[in-house]
Order: C-alpha cells, then sequence, then structure tokens
C-alpha cells in the first residue's frame, strides 16, 4: 500500500512540458495504486484530462499529498490556498531557482516512488498571517509563506512608516520599503535586499528595510511569536503584497499588523534533502573547488 493514497496534482502555469509531467505523473500514481485528483485550473490550462478534476476545498479535504509541478511561485500559491488542510507538499521544480522544489523534473518517477514507499521526510514551515487596517477597520486579511513586503509603487519617491514590535516604538524609517520575511522567504526577495538567510527551523522572522534612507538601518531577526506594526507615516503611492502579488494599495494612516499564521504548511522532503545542499546547488557555493 502506498504512504500516500489520494494524490492531488498542480501546476499553475500552461506549458507542453507541464502538461505531459502531469499526464505522465497521474499515470504513474495510478499503476502505485494512489487515487488522482488534478485541480480543476491546471486541468483546464494545460488540457490535461482522465483524471477527476477537484477545486482547492475539495483537494484540501480529500489529498493526502498534493504535488506542485513548477517553480517556488505555485509552491507559495498552493500553500495559501491550501493552508489549513494540514495537506502536506511536495514540488517538482518546473521553474528556475526551486527553492521549495525538491525533486529535479527527471527524477520525478524515481522520487515519487520513494515517497510513496515511505523514504521521505515532513518538515513543518511556518506562515504569515497579516491584516490592513484604515481608521481602525480591517480592510485586509490574508496569509503568506514567504514575505509580505511594504513598498513605494510606481512614483519614486520614499515612503515613510513606523515600526512597532509588540507596542514597543522600534523606529521611524525612510525607505523604498520594508520585508518582513519567514525562514523560508529569507531566499526570496529579503535575500536580494541584503537580508540573512535563516535555515528554516528557527523561530523568526527578518525585518529588511528596502534601500534606506539610513543605511544605519539594517536587518534585524525578531521572534516569530512578536506581533509586527507598520504604520504608514508618508506614503504617495504605497503598496502591499503577500508572496510577490498585490493585495492593496495604501494610505498615509493605514497599518498593516503581521504575526505568525495559526497554521504551518507541511513540505514532503524526498530521500537525500539536505537544506545546505540546496542552497550550495541554487546559489553556487564552492563552485570551482
Amino acid at each position: 500500500m502506498p504512504a500516500f493514497h489520494t494524490v492531488a496534482l498542480i501546476g499553475r502555469f500552461h506549458s507542453s512540458d507541464v502538461a505531459k509531467a502531469l499526464s505522465t505523473l497521474g499515470k504513474y500514481l495510478r499503476k502505485q495504486d494512489c487515487t488522482v485528483l488534478i485541480e480543476k485550473e491546471t486541468a483546464a490550462a494545460n488540457g490535461v484530462n482522465g483524471f477527476p478534476a477537484a477545486d482547492y476545498q475539495e483537494i484540501g479535504a480529500r489529498a493526502d499529498l498534493v504535488v506542485i509541478l513548477g517553480g517556488d511561485g505555485s509552491m507559495l500559491s498552493a500553500a495559501r490556498n491550501l493552508a489549513g488542510s494540514d495537506v502536506p507538499l511536495v514540488g517538482v521544480n518546473q521553474g528556475r531557482l526551486g527553492f521549495t522544489t525538491d525533486i529535479a523534473s527527471p527524477k520525478m518517477l524515481d522520487a515519487m516512488g520513494d515517497i510513496l514507499s515511505g523514504k521521505h521526510e515532513i518538515e513543518e514551515r511556518t506562515m504569515l498571517a497579516a491584516q490592513v487596517l484604515r481608521a481602525g477597520v480591517v480592510t485586509l486579511e490574508t496569509l503568506a509563506l514567504n514575505d509580505a513586503v511594504v513598498y513605494k509603487g510606481s512614483v519614486g519617491r520614499l515612503i515613510e512608516f513606523v515600526v512597532n514590535i509588540d507596542g514597543e516604538f522600534v523606529y521611524d524609517l525612510r525607505a523604498d520599503g520594508l520585508i518582513v520575511a519567514t525562514p523560508t522567504g529569507s531566499t526570496a526577495y529579503a535575500l536580494s535586499s541584503n537580508g540573512p538567510i535563516v535555515q528554516p527551523s528557527v523561530p523568526g522572522f527578518s525585518l529588511v528595510p528596502i534601500c534606506p534612507h539610513t543605511l544605519s538601518n539594517r536587518p534585524i531577526m525578531v521572534s516569530d511569536r512578536t506581533v509586527i506594526e507598520v504604520s504608514l507615516k508618508r506614503a504617495v503611492d504605497a503598496r502591499l503584497q503577500f508572496d510577490g502579488q498585490l493585495q492593496c494599495d495604501l494610505q498615509e494612516g493605514d497599518r498593516v499588523v503581521i504575526r505568525r499564521a495559526e497554521h504551518t504548511i507541511k513540505f514532503v522532503h524526498p530521500p537525500g534533502y539536505s537544506y545546505y545542499t540546496m542552497l550550495r546547488e541554487k546559489l553556487h557555493w564552492s563552485e570551482g573547488l
């Protein structure tokens, strides 16, 4: 009997490579006595027939494992949509870097065979929960796996905001923006803004200024049990995004409140997975040695 009985497949963009991989993997899973579901938008976009289509709600209720064929963006989207379902995720890299998609496409079937036979590890990853308050009224609530970013929009001017942690004033910052990143998100936008790489089990968040006017404003790490509040003081065209997706425009006086989400996301890692090996390969460390 396979370790996971009902497996859902998700591929977030139209591609002949993804369509072929979805069909190949679906047929393989059936031969391993698995029930196979395909996310309905994935099935429509890639023209994959022959497997039952399901929305995220049904996948969260029925699936024992979700396989994402794509890149980091596809994994982030699936994580947000399936938060709270407790179904674990594993990624087959069809993108570029693939920090969260462990399985190389040519090794897909071998890796899935190992996972179905019970040769895998499950790791929990922290998520962010965020609210936007305008005049004391909540106008937006959402989740993110990588990061929440307050930033200047299309106008080339710095924004100014006040940061409080657990109600205590930290700083008044003029900058292009601020990234609040989970350990998973430390290798995303935060990394390109000189933030620290954080091992996934570290219980903390990174606060990374984007091009601060005062160069002594450096990234800091805080406990993931704190509540972070970003209050817009001056902003011509400030915006807010989560996991690289624009969520809303911000106004002066808006408050963005960020905390650890109630739910976590579970990643399934195939045999031989190593976080540090992944970093060496993706970031090209130790090349030439």
